[in-house]
């Protein structure tokens, strides 16, 4: 089966720790995801390994109602997370520092298409690749407008 695995990433002119208490914390993600509808984290708060979350997202016309678990924390740097019900997804979310007041933002997802997603996973590819970009620069507007 091919998967579908996108990458994608910007410059944010925050420090990294002010990204990372954005994009570590599931709380947030209806503020700069898009097509989230809902989103909770049991722990709440900063996630760690083992937090798990259930997400309700519209997508390509229809509501996903996905539960994950994140897999590894590099704290301050870079998260992986799965799910495992739902869509059948993972990914990665970096923050790298370039100065002081300045950072990375990495979005990495890949998706196993299943059943009637298989025939469409050209749109569907294109969609999640247009939403990335589209998640990343409401992250960037989120952080830069963020006072210290």
């Amino acid at each position: 089966m091919k998967t579908i695995d996108l990458t994608a990433e910007t410059v944010i002119d925050k420090p990294a720790h002010t990204v990372w208490e954005l994009v570590a914390d599931y709380a947030n993600d209806p503020t700069w995801r898009t097509g989230v509808l809902a989103m909770t984290a049991e722990p709440a708060g900063i996630s760690t390994p083992g937090t798990r979350s259930a997400e309700e997202l519209r997508f390509a016309g229809r509501t996903w109602h996905n539960l994950g678990e994140v897999l590894t924390v590099d704290p301050g740097v870079r998260m992986t997370w799965r799910t495992h019900s739902g869509a059948d997804a993972q990914g990665a979310r970096t923050v790298r520092s370039l100065t002081p007041d300045r950072c990375l933002a990495r979005l990495e997802l890949l998706v196993r298409p299943h059943g009637f997603q298989r025939p469409i996973r050209p749109l569907l590819a294109y969609l999640l690749r247009r939403n990335l970009f589209r998640d990343l620069a409401a992250l960037r507007e989120l952080a830069e407008s963020r006072q210290p």
